[in-house]
């Protein structure tokens, strides 16, 4: 067969039809459609039968709602047998039920318009469709082998009994060989020639099931859409959980290891000199380290900055915090954001500044922020030697799903040379711009704040 016709159209259109494994193909395809089309014709009269006679007495209400499932077994095998002449997969439309249970599935299929199209297809192949591809198969491969066996015909008919004579496709009476041979040279020509409408109509056919029983575009966009909710609602979980980690560490293991160093401490001041107050000091010093790592991965979970005083906040304390300075633009109207995306941005401009501090080689770096109304930008710039490369680590490729997870982008311009660029945009629509109490409580922070000329905030961070 020739590889480059993947299809019976794609055959017919390059002219190399006749020279292809796509008629017989074709052939199987319309003639196999009678073996699904009889079970099912029968299948659909005996449930609408039965369901209709039975609903006087409420026993055939289940049959006529099995009725409305009799698509989903011929959407299957139709679907398998589409591959006889059309290779591109098929996938199923169908979605997979959130909960198990019968009751559950049920309640899906029947919600779904794939069902409903798929009983579509099982009524209209079920009561003409196989009728119509055998009628076709007749006429275009079973008419010219008629012809072209009608030698054959006659000489099993002198053979036998009879008066020498045949009567080809009840049309035509042939008495003799030479006659006999005209016809079946008239078919051999024909053959040929039919087996290009033979390939057209099953094009035609596997288009047609096609259309029905895969996936139309809105479907998938709409699959589509229903997995970015579902990441969407895992991000929020996983942000509730962070929240609620920190929170119990923070009114529970911290209060007790302040209690405990605190209570070292006391012990330390009120012993006498010798070992006992050099055990005590060993073990307060180790408290103290123990309750600032805490601390420390307290805030790595969740920094209650971020819950408090909002993104700008947030944003700030980072660069106050940074091994190298950062000078910060922030927008005096950025608006609280939701929880999924302030945190998303927040651990984002965490990675870009750490990376500067430990590969850039750089010697001062910017965040800026804003929010356009549609959507949060911002962009971590420094001054170092440039060449990043977001495959050589994980920290960015995590950084960079998290980001899509929420239909944001994660942009890096890092030339040899520099400057690297790093930046971030994640859509979250604000309806009505509140600015966040950060706008207000960042004002005091221990930094030199200047009047920018385009409404936004400059702070310098030594």
């Amino acid at each position: 067969m020739d590889d480059d016709a993947r299809t019976p159209w794609q055959a017919l259109a390059r002219g190399r039809y006749l020279r292809t494994a796509w008629p017989w193909r074709a052939a199987g395809y319309l003639a196999g459609s009678a073996l699904t089309g009889i079970p099912l014709l029968l299948a659909l009269v005996l449930l609408a039968g039965a369901g209709a006679t039975l609903s006087l007495v409420a026993i055939g209400l289940p049959l006529l709602a099995l009725l409305g499932l009799a698509g989903l077994p011929t959407g299957a095998v139709e679907r398998r047998r589409l591959r006889l002449v059309d290779p591109e997969p098929a996938p199923t439309p169908h979605r997979t039920p959130a909960e198990p249970g019968l009751l559950a599935w049920a309640r899906l299929r029947y919600r779904e318009q794939a069902t409903w199209r798929e009983l579509a297809y099982a009524v209209l192949h079920g009561f003409l469709l196989w009728w119509v591809d055998l009628v076709a198969l007749g006429t275009f491969l079973g008419l010219p082998l008629l012809l072209l066996t009608t030698p054959l015909q006659l000489a099993l008919a002198r053979a036998g009994d009879g008066d020498g004579e045949v009567k080809v496709i009840k049309l035509w009476l042939v008495t003799s060989y030479p006659v006999a041979f005209a016809i079946a040279a008239a078919g051999a020509v024909l053959l040929p020639v039919l087996l290009y409408p033979l390939g057209a109509l099953a094009g035609a056919r596997a288009a047609l099931t096609r259309a029905l029983l895969a996936p139309r575009e809105r479907e998938l966009r709409g699959l589509l859409t229903e997995v970015t909710r579902s990441r969407a609602r895992l991000v929020d979980a996983f942000e509730a959980e962070r929240r609620r980690i920190e929170r119990n560490l923070h009114d529970g293991a911290q209060q007790r290891l302040v209690a405990l160093t605190m209570t070292l401490g006391l012990a330390r001041l009120d012993a006498p000199p010798g070992p006992l107050a050099d055990q005590l000091a060993t073990a307060h010093d180790e408290a103290g380290k123990v309750l600032t790592e805490l601390r420390e991965l307290i805030h790595g979970i969740h920094p209650q900055v971020l819950t408090d005083y909002g993104l700008t906040g947030a944003l700030a304390d980072i660069a106050e915090r940074s091994a190298v300075p950062v000078e910060t633009h922030l927008a005096t109207g950025l608006p609280r954001l939701p929880e999924s995306v302030e945190a998303a941005a927040y651990f984002g401009v965490c990675e870009a500044l750490a990376n500067i501090g430990k590969h850039s080689g750089a010697a001062r770096a910017a965040v800026t922020a804003r929010h356009t109304g549609a959507a949060l930008l911002i962009d971590v710039r420094d001054d170092g030697r440039g060449g990043a490369d977001p495959a050589a680590g994980s920290g960015l490729t995590g950084l960079a799903d998290r980001i899509a997870v929420l239909d944001g982008t994660l942009t890096i311009t890092s030339p040899p040379g520099g400057p690297t660029v790093l930046s971030l945009e994640i859509p979250c629509p604000v309806s009505s711009p509140v600015s966040s109490a950060t706008n207000s409580a960042t004002s005091t922070a221990t930094s030199t704040a200047t009047s920018s000329p385009t409404g936004s905030t400059t702070r310098r961070h030594p």
